[in-house]
């Protein structure tokens, strides 16, 4: 019998393949249950890893908490090394020149580079110290009704010291009379190349009245040492760095009798001030990171290396009434 529709409808090799043997297409429902139920399992593996994730991010969270659980330290038997029977001879190299760091000051204040100092007006108060003592490149200019611009010392860290040698007028002629003190790793400071020392040495010879110590590696050694035996945690072990506040407190109870620290936060600061309250961590960078921000991150950081501020002040803590250390600025209770 003829076809009476068009030639490539009534050619059977033209028309569309029928479902495979022994397989009819489901009927419309099921197949939605279907779906239905592989959405249902999609979902159920989703929820199932979120909550892996989130155990993972609490556990992390819990563990970093104890990378530095400074309760475990109280009530240690043996008694904390006194600092002020370290010598200064042999823990503070001079860089230009053969003199001795000058030894020592009745009272002494640290002022520090945070921005608690700000609106104060400390500044003429700062200015009668017998002894002030300064960190890294935090500046005086524009600032010295809140933080003054006497500096008897200032600690340096070997990662600050091209922002201060880069800025003679504010850090080294602004105050000639500054005494300054470099710290840093051995390979840092004494590498064959790129000597830190050498780029020193450099600057003296166009400020010939530059006074400028380095710590020695005996000393640099003595810090680490200090740290582990006042917290329980080696400092290489447990990936950490020792800040410029650490380095300038010990060396302030070396060198005074008496120390006043201006604008260090207490230990416990950051878990009790208000969540909306910005603090810069600096008081010379008004853009620059929040403060608590800063030590809580830094704190509880397990990968790679960080400075322990909570720890250290946590240590400041416990060391002032031994060495009659105070604060203000906030105040320390």
């Amino acid at each position: 019998m003829a076809c009476s529709r068009p030639p490539s409808q009534c050619d059977p090799t033209s028309l569309p393949p029928g479902p495979p043997a022994g397989r009819w297409p489901l009927p419309l429902s099921r197949r939605r249950k279907e779906m239905s139920s592989n959405k249902e399992q999609r979902s159920a593996v989703f929820l199932i890893l979120f909550a892996l994730i989130t155990i993972l991010i609490l556990y992390s969270s819990n563990s970093a908490n104890e990378v530095f659980h400074y309760g475990s330290l109280r009530g240690r038997t043996r008694r904390p090394i006194n600092l002020r029977k370290w010598s200064l001879t042999h823990g503070y190299i001079p860089i230009l020149g053969n003199k001795t760091l000058p030894s020592r000051c009745h009272q002494c204040v640290i002022v520090t580079s945070s921005s608690h100092l700000l609106g104060t007006k400390l500044g003429p108060e700062i200015e009668q110290a017998e002894c002030t003592i300064r960190m890294n490149d935090a500046p005086t200019t524009g600032y010295s009704a809140d933080v003054g611009n006497k500096t008897t010392f200032r600690v340096v860290a070997h990662s600050s010291v091209f922002r201060v040698l880069r800025r003679p007028q504010e850090f080294v002629n602004r105050t000639p009379e500054t005494v300054f003190i470099f710290w840093g790793p051995p390979s840092k400071m004494q590498k064959p190349q790129g000597s830190l020392v050498r780029v020193i040495q450099r600057a003296g010879l166009a400020f010939p009245a530059m006074e400028a110590y380095a710590v020695s590696p005996t000393r640099m050694q003595q810090f680490d040492d200090l740290f582990r035996g006042e917290t329980g945690k080696d400092r290489e072990k447990s990936h950490s760095w020792l800040s410029t506040g650490w380095f300038t407190m010990v060396i302030a109870v070396e060198l005074c009798d008496h120390v006043h620290v201006y604008g260090m936060v207490p230990p416990d600061y950051c878990s009790q001030r208000p969540r909306l309250q910005r603090m810069p961590y600096h008081y010379y960078e008004p853009k620059g990171p929040d403060e608590c921000v800063t030590y809580i991150q830094n704190e509880h950081s397990r990968k790679g290396n960080h400075h322990r501020f909570i720890t250290e002040k946590r240590v400041f803590s416990s060391w002032a009434q031994l060495y009659g250390i105070t604060f203000s600025h906030p105040s320390w209770t």
